[in-house]
């Protein structure tokens, strides 16, 4: 198997990248090109992941960056970090669909990681993820975060977030140590 770190590139975000975050975050998560990874939302969620001003909000926030990966010269991975006092937040993590299950992942959350207790001297990170995905959840376990079982309301309703299939979903609170 293909070393997953290979030949990537790992920059801060800009304006001209926007565009295509929002086009990997959409084929990660929604629609018939995310079925051929394994992080689909389509079977909860129809509609929009995100959109170019929630994608340049991230890009031009104060307090973090959205971390772009490339390889070849091709956009294949991106994360969203925000320092946040003691702990930073870890979101908006997609993974080209056609790459997912070789490893590129773990390389991406673990640079990320890395880059939130350097950077910023953090010693925990957080994320919220859909309570229902138990099968993402359970790979972030395998990473080292623990579920906290402190939800979240998701924003049914605001479309610009996804349309909704379901009426039970929510957001679980995961944090994992980086000390």
């Amino acid at each position: 198997m293909e070393n997953a770190a290979a030949g990537l590139t790992f920059r801060d975000a800009t304006d001209a990248d926007v565009d295509i975050l929002v086009a990997l975050i959409e084929s990660a998560y929604r629609g018939d090109d995310s079925r051929v990874g394994w992080t689909t939302e389509a079977d909860i969620l129809e509609g929009q992941r995100t959109d170019p001003e929630g994608v340049l909000e991230v890009v031009k926030g104060p307090d973090g960056k959205l971390l772009v990966v490339e390889r070849d010269g091709a956009v294949v991975a991106c994360c969203q970090l925000e320092h946040r006092g003691t702990h930073a937040y870890f979101g908006m993590f997609a993974v080209s669909p056609a790459l997912q299950g070789a490893g590129l992942g773990k390389v991406v959350i673990a640079e990320a990681e890395r880059r939130a207790r350097e950077e910023w001297g953090v010693t925990e990170m957080h994320m919220t993820v859909i309570s229902v995905r138990e099968d993402l959840i359970a790979w972030y376990e395998r990473r080292g975060y623990r579920r906290t079982g402190r939800m979240s309301p998701f924003p049914y309703g605001e479309e610009r977030f996804g349309i909704p299939l379901r009426a039970d979903l929510r957001f679980e609170l995961l944090v994992k140590p980086l000390v």
